[in-house]
């Protein structure tokens, strides 16, 4: 299948220095928040295939969603930018605070946004603006949230193949990948490549929303849709699709002070900023696990950092220096 090349791939792999770890673990992070500036994070790899499809099949405008801060709909606004395409963006959240962060990134990068009404049943609403740009003789190519669908989830199929790669050259085995999990799709493109080659690394997704359930089901289908575009027999068993959803906090994109503190902290120690919504709660997971001893079995663990710092907000860079400095 098409493919766009809009990110800076491969991304590198470096160990992580600085931690308090078992001495026999040794953490790596793929830094997938190298990708690019504009286009920074895992959603590009998602958004390469997407485009790719839209412009084959002329479409003349993008349409896709996310919350207030989505990362995903930055990196659509800057891709379109750069391609000349049209993008319409349909955020959910209060849109009554300032303008910043991606926010400010989806606008300077010329995208329409549209605001979705509080209590409005968000498929419906899709479907009234695809049909209102259609009636006005557009042709638009809709995008589901975090391009996690079968055709953007091989982006992290190359994701796989690049670890692979970094193993070979190195001579070396992770037993262990973990990352975010806020939509699926870079979970299902990791599962999907890892099955493909008959191997059996472990691969761990930190819930940022939704329960462990919810995501097996989500993934399962996104993998199963993968196979039967390429009509390939690849049985999917949810028990090997592991979701550890007990780092969510207070709920989808918010923090706690003590998340907060804890990115800081680690950006201290290791040089490595993570961001509030997505790599910050997944890391501070993995590395309470790796502490507890939950995962003593594993001994080289790579973290994909999926990116994310564009999505900071003034408040939420407030409140980590104010825990900070109280900490300290």
């Amino acid at each position: 299948m098409n493919k766009l090349s809009l990110g800076h791939f491969p991304t590198p792999i470096q160990p992580v220095h600085g931690l308090d770890l078992n001495p026999a673990q040794h953490l790596f992070v793929k830094r997938d928040d190298y990708s690019g500036i504009e286009v920074s994070g895992n959603k590009i790899r998602k958004l390469e295939y997407c485009l790719a499809e839209a412009i084959d099949k002329k479409y003349d405008v993008i349409v896709t969603t996310g919350a207030i801060q989505s990362n995903h709909c930055r990196a659509t606004a800057a891709a379109c930018a750069r391609l000349g395409l049209s993008c319409e963006l349909l955020l959910s959240g209060d849109a009554s605070g300032q303008i910043e962060s991606n926010l400010f990134l989806d606008l300077a990068f010329g995208a329409k946004v549209t605001f979705i009404p509080p209590d409005t049943k968000r498929e419906l609403f899709y479907e009234q603006c695809l049909t209102t740009l259609k009636n006005s003789g557009r042709k638009p190519y809709f995008i589901p949230v975090g391009a996690s669908n079968a055709l953007g989830s091989h982006g992290y199929r190359d994701c796989f193949l690049e670890i692979l790669e970094y193993e070979r050259e190195h001579g070396m085995t992770f037993d262990l990948i973990a990352l975010a999990v806020g939509s699926g799709g870079t979970y299902a493109g990791l599962w999907y490549e890892n099955a493909r080659h008959n191997l059996d690394k472990a691969i761990l997704g930190f819930s940022v929303s939704a329960d462990s359930a919810a995501f097996e089901t989500i993934i399962a289908d996104i993998v199963t849709d993968m196979a039967e575009q390429e009509e390939r027999s690849l049985p999917v068993d949810k028990s090997s699709i592991r979701i550890n959803d007990l780092y969510i906090g207070t709920g989808y994109a918010k923090s706690t002070p003590e998340e907060l503190s804890f990115i800081l902290d680690t950006a201290k120690k290791t040089g490595i900023l993570f961001d509030p919504c997505y790599t910050g709660k997944a890391f501070l997971g993995l590395t309470s696990e790796l502490a507890a001893g939950r995962l003593e079995q594993y001994h080289s663990i790579l973290f994909i950092h999926t990116g994310g710092l564009s999505g900071w907000t003034v408040q939420q860079m407030s409140r980590a220096l104010e825990r900070s400095e109280q900490v300290s």
